[in-house]
């Protein structure tokens, strides 16, 4: 290939390059986030109350689990500094329901049992948006994983990492809610 044409090639297949401060600069300007964000630029500090377990049948760990959970996820995906109450956004809620019960049921040897079990966790979050009231709510978040019939409740119970999964897709809804805006 002779000099001119791979002059010619290198500059269409970087033409594109110029577009770049563009795209950059729009991420820190509050137009656009890419992670997703739309929080306006005067939003500056977050805070995250404990959220109570109310659930009879929850696990000890499921209260400073799920608060810490929600705080890590806000310092990760935003640029808002966690402060201890009067953030600009504020959050605070209640663990409201944890159900174990079986999802399907099979027959074995003639007897119905449960072929998966069912853990559903909900919890009721106010979200106040002290820069926009407008984006305020007070909603339930509800999600559940299913588990083999043949695994123990008990074990399920005192395993924070499944218990995790579930509250994770909890915590990724309230975020997609409150700053999301999705």
């Amino acid at each position: 290939m002779t000099w001119s044409k791979c002059k010619e090639v290198a500059g269409r297949r970087f033409a594109w390059l110029w577009l770049l401060p563009f795209f950059f600069g729009l991420g820190g300007c509050g137009i656009y986030s890419f992670n997703g964000t739309n929080i306006d630029p005067a939003v500056r500090t977050i805070s995250i109350a404990t959220i109570q377990n109310n659930a009879p049948q929850g696990p000890s760990f499921l209260t400073q689990r799920f608060t810490e959970d929600l705080k890590d996820y806000f310092q990760r995906n935003t640029n808002l500094k966690l402060v201890p109450r009067d953030g600009d956004l504020q959050f605070d809620g209640n663990i409201v329901a944890y159900d174990f019960a079986p999802a399907s049921i099979q027959q074995v040897n003639g007897v119905d049992q449960a072929g998966s079990n069912r853990l559903t966790i909900q919890v009721k979050i106010r979200f106040t948006n002290t820069k926009d009231d407008k984006q305020s709510f007070e909603q339930v978040f509800q999600n559940f994983d299913d588990y083999a019939g043949t695994r123990n409740i008990a074990t399920i119970n005192s395993d924070p990492t499944a218990v995790r999964t579930t509250t994770d897709k909890i915590i990724t809804d309230i975020f997609n809610k409150s700053v999301a805006n999705w």
